[in-house]
């Protein structure tokens, strides 16, 4: 075994769940299982867009992931495969079996109480993911949904289920143009954070926007003035 030189000085570090210490992690013995579900852990967590899941196959094609899964009685794939099984029947994943271009392909979420409304959703026929379809799905693919989550995370932050959530409350209160545009809005005045976004779609739907668009003009417009005033509570909560 070659023997670790410490890490770096300067490193990425990836959050894990409490959850996980506290009530996942005594219940582990397997050491497949407990790599398999930290890899995952770790792989949702950087993945873009909405909504987050890992294929069985993206999983095959990790080289570390496999590599550190090699038994001497049992190939790889295999010890995946049970690793796999052994996580979905603790509870710490959701598995479900979609067809892509007449190939099953397996998907894996977290088995979070949003996941969970989303595979259900999947299962049911009210939702579907870029190019798979149902028996059991990519990225969702509702026409406006994924956009607004999308352009949050790449121009925002890091979508969490509560921003996700907010995201969801703000469609059902307002058009998804206006979602966009406030993103956009917020972006341009270096405001990244969802309290300003809502506070301007607040301000819109309370003063209107000129002919259903927002007249921008960033040189003149105080960046500031979303959270002035009356709407300067919900920026700063």
């Amino acid at each position: 075994m070659k023997q670790l030189t410490g890490f770096p000085a300067k490193m990425q570090f990836t959050p894990i769940p409490n959850f996980f210490f506290s009530a996942l992690l005594p219940q582990i013995s397997d050491i497949t299982e407990l790599k398999t579900t930290l890899y995952i852990l770790g792989a949702l967590y950087h993945k873009r867009g909405y909504p987050r899941f890992i294929t069985l196959s993206e999983l095959l094609a990790n080289t570390s992931l496999m590599t550190s899964l090699r038994e001497a009685a049992k190939p790889p794939d295999e010890v995946l495969r049970n690793a796999l099984e052994m996580a979905t029947k603790r509870g710490t994943l959701l598995h479900i079996v979609l067809d892509r271009d007449g190939v099953p392909e397996d998907i894996y979420f977290l088995n979070t109480e949003s996941d969970r409304q989303i595979v259900a959703k999947i299962q049911n026929g009210e939702l579907t993911l870029t190019g798979l379809k149902a028996e059991g799905q990519g990225y969702i693919e509702t026409e406006e949904q994924p956009d607004i989550f999308t352009l949050y995370e790449q121009n925002i932050g890091m979508l969490t289920p509560m921003i996700a959530e907010e995201l969801r409350e703000a469609e059902k209160l307002y058009p998804v143009t206006w979602i966009k545009d406030a993103i956009k809005e917020a972006v341009n005045h270096g405001k990244r954070k969802w309290s300003y976004i809502s506070a301007i779609l607040e301000r819109w739907s309370s003063e209107g926007r000129s002919n259903g668009t927002y007249r921008r003009d960033f040189k003149k417009t105080d960046p500031d003035k979303y959270i002035k005033g009356k709407y300067g509570r919900m920026v700063k909560r």
